[in-house]
């Protein structure tokens, strides 16, 4: 948004004090009153900004606000931090390399309690509150689900009062900013920090320093024994940056810490002095790209090399950081276990696990058996993916290179399992120790971190029931096997604060009529809205509320892309990263199937239907790029194609983000969760939908299963293969022609996007997709599930048709969900793998 100077419209109540001087001077005060905030907000656009109320622009306003409620936030942090050392509390350690934060302005002020002072107080200031709250940039820390879960767990924890602090990477820049330009997605710098950050403080006084590279030599020491070195080693420094995590409705502030890098040895003065301007600040440019980019692009060896050295800084960075919190109270190492828990989110952050051994065996001087039960006491490891091929896996050489001692480490702990737990369990079972080997034979070979994960965790969770139980069977059967009780099930979740409270406030404030405001901390008190499914006064009062928000996206669609949508349509969603697995194509070829039809029978009953997408592409995935320059040419065909009269539309905006999503889940009717059966670890938007009142079509897939289990059949559109069945399909061996050649519609919807109707005089347009599901075996059974998906998409259509049962659908899913609070997530990871207990703070 391109600011301007606004000036206020009324003059502000401000409290002053009288200074000796006989002048004004600033008076610092962090009430909770509106009178409070408008003298806070004030006082940060004067002392802060040095600008004036009169002629201070918007993100200024947006900027002293923050500030004022970071001031608020900061005092229950101290008082937080206080109570937790007084008591030396037992905490939980959340490593992830993402958190997809979004903004934290209104999250912040409906969680410490500040919404309507703070928006009262902007109102009486002159500013609209809304046009200030997004002045806010998304935050630049991650991509999709795994970083906005990290996000909620975040939000749960403070809201839990459970003693917690988040680590990751301060990203100068996210992902990218995603353009279209004739349907392909572009790559731009995401420039998340242009305005700055007022949440963050830094903490140079925490800085650590990081090695990289080197070699290791092998010493004796004074003793005769066996002492590894590693030398020649680059060092770069860690600077903290904490943002302040309030819990909804209590005193309790957690804090996420993020790293950015920087050189330790800056600038050669001699260097520059001589000419060598570009050689003066080498090193100081190779530490800044560590923490440069949100997940730089590893199709090459450099970014495969970029992307380790990432983990690797930010695990050590956190682990000398609880080290030294740990060491300011204790000097038993035997108690370690007892005051930490660290949470592996998925396999990037699993090389703590070699560089806590390393940094208790040679820095600390631990035994090796001691250094381990200590590692694997406190390491546990949260899987996210049911995909053999996105289980990270590193070269040898390239270990080598970056981490020659971890490498070492590696070796000795995937030899002492082999030997030792392997072997006992399994003796003499060579085939059983290259199953489970850590270390993958080949050319090269290839480090396997999810299975480093395992084996040196004490509770290994997937985020599904299905999941789960998938992990047990496949990807980690013969772990399981091994580690009867290692594995178990943490359901995801979601926090109603943010993806109900405060994205669709229409809704919060009905529910908040009928059941109270207790709700955004107990999310199961929804059910009592169930008995009013039927109830035709709460119907109306449901669905207007949806239709408001219908057309509030249908306004911002306008306005982004010129694309008229009606609010009286359905709108079918689907949001989330563009991957084959997840079948934005299969929905293409229904939106295809259901344009033929029109264009060949003008009468063809169906209802309006918006097909509304949100997704990236990874750079280098080049047929998800392919399905997204699809989609966008099919739809400038469709949207001004006169001869369907606007029975469908697809909208599909640029750069899907956590702010876009707030404006597309309330407005969703249909929720597109669509993932061949087997694939989806869990999902999180399918929550966020159904808890928004969107019904769902979807696989038995992920958390669908448990989504239908509390909804109930009769709420929920199930279609396609289950795992089992997908299972046989594959078993006997699938072709993808015979269901191409067998249904004409099919077949037709597929050469018609094959032919340069949808891109004149550019054929072969799509052949990349094309080909995927034919020529390369349609590895996610899009045609097997085709015939399936249309018929109960007809279904869908029959359902919406039927006002009051739709109504009633809607009702029941927004009742039902309750389960799937981030809340009761974090209550059993806190019961059952952190044995972390809740700690009061008063206000």
């Amino acid at each position: 948004m391109t600011t301007k100077a606004t000036k206020s419209k009324k003059s502000p109540a401000k409290k002053t004090a009288t200074a000796p001087d006989g002048g004004k001077a600033f008076r610092f005060d962090v009430g909770d009153s509106k009178e409070s905030m408008k003298t806070s907000i004030l006082n940060h656009l004067r002392y802060t900004l040095a600008r004036h109320e009169e002629n201070a622009t918007q993100d200024e306003w947006w900027t002293a606000t923050c500030y004022a409620v970071r001031d608020r936030l900061l005092d229950r942090f101290m008082k937080t931090q206080a109570v937790h050392h007084k008591q030396k509390v037992r905490r939980a350690y959340y490593l992830s390399l993402e958190y997809l934060m979004g903004r934290l302005l209104i999250n912040n002020l409906h969680n410490a309690g500040l919404f309507e002072q703070t928006r009262d107080a902007l109102t009486e200031l002159g500013q609209d509150f809304n046009e200030v709250a997004d002045e806010e940039a998304d935050m630049g820390l991650g991509n999709g689900g795994l970083g906005r879960l990290a996000a909620c767990f975040l939000d749960s924890l403070a809201t839990l009062d459970l003693p917690a602090v988040g680590y990751g990477i301060h990203y100068e820049f996210g992902l990218f900013r995603q353009k279209f330009r004739d349907g392909y997605q572009v790559e731009l710098p995401d420039n998340w920090m242009d305005k700055g950050c007022p949440w963050e403080v830094m903490r140079p006084n925490f800085a650590q320093e990081v090695k990289l590279y080197g070699r290791v030599e092998h010493q004796m020491d004074d003793k005769g024994v066996f002492k590894p070195k590693w030398v020649d080693t680059k060092t770069v420094e860690g600077v903290p940056f904490d943002i302040s995590i309030v819990g909804y409705g209590g005193e309790t502030v957690n804090f996420l810490r993020l790293w950015g890098a920087r050189s330790s040895d800056e600038f050669d003065l001699d260097t520059f002095n001589q000419g060598g301007y570009t050689e003066a600040v080498h090193e100081k440019a190779f530490s800044e790209t560590i923490t440069k980019v949100l997940y730089p692009n590893d199709s090459t060896e450099s970014g495969k090399e970029l992307r380790l050295v990432q983990q690797y800084f930010f695990v050590s960075c956190s682990l000398r950081d609880i080290i030294r919190r740990f060491e300011a109270n204790h000097s038993d190492w035997s108690e370690f276990a007892d005051y930490n828990a660290l949470q592996l989110n998925d396999t990037h952050p699993a090389i703590a696990i070699p560089e806590l051994m390393r940094l208790l065996i040679d820095e600390y001087a631990l035994e090796w058996d001691a250094a381990w039960e200590i590692t694997r006491g406190v390491c546990n490891y949260t899987n996210h993916t049911l995909l053999p091929e996105a289980l990270e896996k590193w070269s040898v050489p390239l270990f080598e290179k970056v981490l020659p001692r971890h490498l070492e480490i590696i070796y000795e702990i995937n030899s002492r399992f082999l030997q030792g737990e392997v072997e006992a369990k399994w003796p003499g079972d060579d085939a059983k120790k290259s199953e489970l080997s850590i270390i993958e034979e080949g050319n090269p070979k290839m480090v396997r971190m999810a299975y480093l994960s395992v084996v040196g965790s004490t509770k290994v969770n997937g985020v599904a029931a299905l999941h789960t139980e998938l992990l047990k069977k496949n990807l980690f059967a013969t772990f399981h096997e091994l580690y009867p009780n290692k594995l178990i099930n943490m359901t995801n979740g979601i926090t109603p604060r943010r993806w109900l409270l405060a994205c669709n406030p229409g809704l919060s404030e009905l529910i908040t009529k009928e059941v109270g405001d207790g709700w955004p901390k107990h999310l199961d008190e929804l059910q009592a809205i169930s008995k009013l499914a039927d109830n035709a006064a709460f119907q109306k009062k449901f669905m207007d509320i949806k239709r408001a928000n219908k057309q509030a996206f249908a306004d911002f669609v306008l306005e982004d892309s010129g694309t008229e949508i009606s609010p009286d349509a359905i709108f079918d969603v689907q949001i989330k990263r563009l991957h084959e697995y997840k079948r934005q194509h299969l929905n293409l070829l229904h939106i295809l199937t259901l344009y033929r039809r029109l264009l060949n029978d003008p009468d063809y009953e169906m209802n309006p239907r918006v097909f509304i997408f949100g997704a990236k592409a990874a750079p280098g995935y080049a047929l998800a790029k392919n399905i997204i320059r699809a989609i966008n040419k099919v739809a400038e065909k469709v949207n001004n194609d006169s001869r369907i009269n606007g029975k469908i539309k697809i909208v599909f905006p640029q750069n899907y983000r956590i702010t876009m999503a707030e404006k597309m889940i309330p407005a969703a009717d249909l929720s597109e969760q669509i993932s061949t059966a087997g694939k989806e670890a869990s999902g999180t938007g399918n929550m966020k939908l159904a808890l928004n009142g969107a019904l769902t079509i979807g696989t038995l897939d992920g958390a669908n299963v448990e989504i239908g289990e509390e909804v109930g059949d009769e709420n929920i559109f199930i279609f396609g293969n289950t795992v089992e069945q997908v299972e046989a399909i594959k078993s006997k061996g699938y072709n993808p022609y015979d269901y191409y050649n067998s249904n004409w519609e099919l077949k037709a919807v597929i050469d018609w996007l094959r032919s340069d109707y949808f891109t004149p005089g550019e054929h072969d347009a799509f052949a990349p997709l094309c080909s995927s599901l034919l020529e390369g075996g349609d590895p996610f059974l899009c045609l097997a599930d085709y015939a399936d998906y249309v018929r109960v998409q007809e279904d869908v259509d029959k359902a919406f048709s039927d006002k009051k049962r739709w109504a009633k659908m809607a009702i029941m899913n927004t009742a039902r969900v309750g389960k799937f609070s981030s809340d009761r997530t974090i209550g059993q990871y806190a019961e059952q793998i952190w044995h972390l207990k809740p700690v009061q703070v008063e206000a």
